[in-house]
């Protein structure tokens, strides 16, 4: 199943482009990268430097790109969680 942005939570992040748009902190704005690695509470991005950057979900919105090539924004605290938790909170909301 391609991801879309209605289905971008039920899906990995993991090789998505990712941009900060908007932080509590200001200075992850801005910030961007390919996605290399997710954990419960942070985004792992690689820039265009090679570095790896660690960003919290819980207070940034990020802008990804999806490989279809829209764009779509998402709420950091809707990200918050394991992966495969994420997944299944997001399936019990739906029901």
């Amino acid at each position: 199943m391609p991801i879309t942005p209605h289905n971008i939570l039920n899906h990995e992040l993991i090789g998505l482009r990712a941009k900060v748009v908007k932080s509590k902190h200001p200075g992850y704005v801005g910030m961007e990268g390919l996605v290399v690695y997710e954990t419960m509470k942070t985004v792992k991005v690689m820039n265009d430097k090679g570095e790896i950057k660690t960003l919290p979900k819980d207070c940034c919105t990020f802008r990804f790109k999806l490989p279809s090539g829209i764009i779509v924004e998402v709420d950091g605290p809707y990200l918050v969680g394991r992966p495969e938790d994420r997944v299944k909170r997001v399936t019990k909301k739906r029901w």
